[in-house]
């Protein structure tokens, strides 16, 4: 289990690095400041009317870093490298779910041997 942890950890570890920053830049990037919106004209009309039970968000305007969102998404997804992206990005949520399972089972197994020789069994080594 570990040799297979250590090498697919090889692999996916420049994914998952990339999975990582733009996930947490699509939380990150909706937080930061706006700056004021430009006036819009008085003669343009709204193309769409938000109904008074609904919450809608006003579009971004150019230069809000809100806008970046749906950029960041498709970044995070792997969709903008197109089906292989999305493969490798799937395969990564994979290698994911792999390493957390397995990492698990190194440190039940570490734990053990190390209880084994001990008198006292601790959860973590000093």
């Amino acid at each position: 289990m570990r040799k297979w942890h250590r090498w697919l950890s090889v692999f996916f570890g420049v994914f998952l690095l990339w999975i990582a920053v733009t996930g947490v830049l699509s939380q990150v990037v909706p937080l930061l400041p706006v700056s004021a919106p430009a006036p819009a004209a008085e003669t343009a009309k709204p193309a769409f009317v938000c109904p008074e039970d609904y919450t809608c968000r006003p579009k971004p305007q150019p230069g809000d870093p809100r806008a970046l969102v749906g950029t960041l998404h498709h970044l995070h997804s792997g969709e903008s490298f197109g089906p292989v992206g999305v493969a490798i990005a799937t395969l990564s949520g994979f290698a994911m779910v792999f390493f957390s399972f397995s990492g698990l089972w190194l440190y039940i197994q570490m734990w053990r041997n190390r209880a084994a020789r001990s008198a006292s069994p601790r959860w973590f080594w000093n």
